[in-house]
């Protein structure tokens, strides 16, 4: 007797984990490995591969959900059964899932300082791995209003000029806003152009009526505030 194809080149699938539909429905979504929640957006494999295995495969190329998360359309492609659709579908399921976590962190959040700052922009900037600038908006009793990405990766930030970071602020009415940028390299000191940029910032922000209140750097797992270093 023929084995099943499924189970083709060593796979030893249970029927549990070919049912990761079912099984979110019995359990609970938040019971299924990382490996299941992908194959249910993936929803068929291939003639080798399940869509478990398939998933297995994806997520042991990137080896974390991180690196999946940086990985381009084309990159994705390059897993072996992952074409265009199903390098789509994973980059709209984790894109939503930063938006949620952003969503849920900017709610009617108050910055009473730059812990609070930090807690809210990193969600937004610690996938980056080139330098990021980010402007947190805020209200007169210093909610949060929006987190604006004002530039991403090749740009330089410190040629950004005043207009790019105050326009949309402008248009929301902030009362003041936050600056934050990251330092790829996880060093999150302030250079000499950090500093002369965020006082030229914060000349443009007393003529426009708004107030900067902070600028914060992130580097791994800690950051630099320019107001409590007395930099701003």
């Amino acid at each position: 007797m023929e084995g099943n194809p499924r189970h083709k080149a060593g796979m030893r699938h249970t029927p549990e984990q070919e049912r990761p539909r079912e099984r979110l429905a019995q359990v609970g979504a938040e019971a299924l490995r990382d490996a299941e929640l992908l194959a249910i957006l993936f929803r068929t494999g291939t003639r080798d591969a399940n869509a478990v295995a398939l998933a297995e495969r994806v997520l042991g190329h990137f080896n974390d959900l991180r690196r999946l998360a940086q990985a381009s359309l084309n990159e994705l492609q390059q897993v072996k059964g992952v074409g265009r659709v199903k390098a789509i579908e994973i980059k709209a399921a984790l894109e939503l899932g930063k938006r949620m976590t952003n969503h849920k962190r900017q709610t009617l959040k108050r910055v009473t300082g730059a812990v609070d700052a930090v807690e809210i922009i990193r969600p937004h900037i610690h996938l980056y791995e080139t330098e990021s600038f980010l402007c947190l908006h805020l209200s007169t009793r210093n909610d949060v209003l929006r987190v604006e990405e004002i530039s991403k990766g090749g740009m330089d930030w410190v040629n950004i000029q005043p207009r790019d970071v105050f326009r949309q602020a402008l248009r929301e009415s902030a009362h003041a806003i936050i600056l934050a940028h990251n330092h790829p390299s996880g060093d999150p000191e302030p250079s000499s152009a950090d500093v002369a940029i965020t006082r030229k910032l914060g000349e443009a922000a007393t003529v426009l009526g708004i107030r900067l209140l902070d600028h914060v750097i992130l580097g791994d797992d800690r950051y630099v505030s320019l107001k409590e270093r007395g930099l701003l």
